[in-house]
C-alpha cells in the first residue's frame, strides 16, 4: 500500500504514520488514565468521567483529522512538484478531502457507538470496568485507528485515480 508514488511521497507517509501512531497511543492512554477519578470502576455511559466521553469524540475526530491531513499534505507535496506529476484536480479540492474524511469519521463513530450500546444493553446494570484497562484499550484503539486511516486516505487517493489506473478487482 505504501509503495505507490515517489520516494518523497513514501517518506511523507512513513513519517506521518509514525508520528500519528506514537502520539495517539501515548496521549490517548495517558489522558484518560489521569482523568478517571476512580480507576477501579469506570462505566460506559454513566458518571462525569465515563468511557464514552473519551472514546466517541476520538472515534469521530481521529479518523477525520488523519484522513484530511494525509490528503492535504499529499496534495501540497505533489503540487510542489517534488513527488512527480500533479494529482488530478478533483483530488486536490477540499470537497473531496472533507467527504473522504467525513465518511471515515462518521463510519468509525457509528461502529464504536454500536459496539458500546450492545455492551451497555447486554451487561448487568451497574457493571463497571477497570479504568487502567480502558485507558490502555483507548491507546491501542487510537494506534489502530492511526494506521487504518492513514491507509484509508491512500486508498481514497488511489480510487480517485491519483496514482494512475485502479486495477480491476
Amino acid at each position: 500500500m505504501f509503495k505507490t508514488g515517489s520516494k518523497a511521497f513514501q517518506l511523507l507517509v512513513k513519517r506521518n504514520l509514525l508520528f500519528y501512531l506514537f502520539t495517539n497511543v501515548f496521549f490517548n492512554t495517558v489522558v484518560p488514565y489521569f482523568s478517571f477519578k476512580n480507576t477501579a470502576t469506570v462505566y460506559l455511559f454513566e458518571g462525569e468521567y465515563c468511557f464514552a466521553r473519551f472514546l466517541l469524540p476520538m472515534a469521530l475526530l481521529l479518523p477525520f483529522i488523519i484522513t484530511f491531513d494525509i490528503l492535504k499534505k499529499t496534495s501540497v507535496l505533489y503540487a510542489s512538484g517534488r513527488a512527480g506529476p500533479a494529482l488530478p484536480e478533483k483530488v486536490t479540492r477540499y470537497p473531496f478531502m472533507f467527504k473522504a474524511a467525513g465518511v471515515n469519521g462518521g463510519f468509525t463513530l457509528a461502529a464504536s457507538l454500536m459496539v458500546m450500546l450492545v455492551l451497555h444493553f447486554n451487561l448487568p446494570e451497574g457493571y463497571g470496568f477497570n479504568g487502567t484497562s480502558l485507558a490502555v484499550f483507548l491507546g491501542c484503539f487510537a494506534g489502530l485507528l492511526s494506521v487504518v486511516f492513514t491507509g484509508a486516505a491512500l486508498l481514497a487517493l488511489r480510487k480517485a485515480g491519483a496514482f494512475g489506473q485502479v486495477p480491476a478487482q
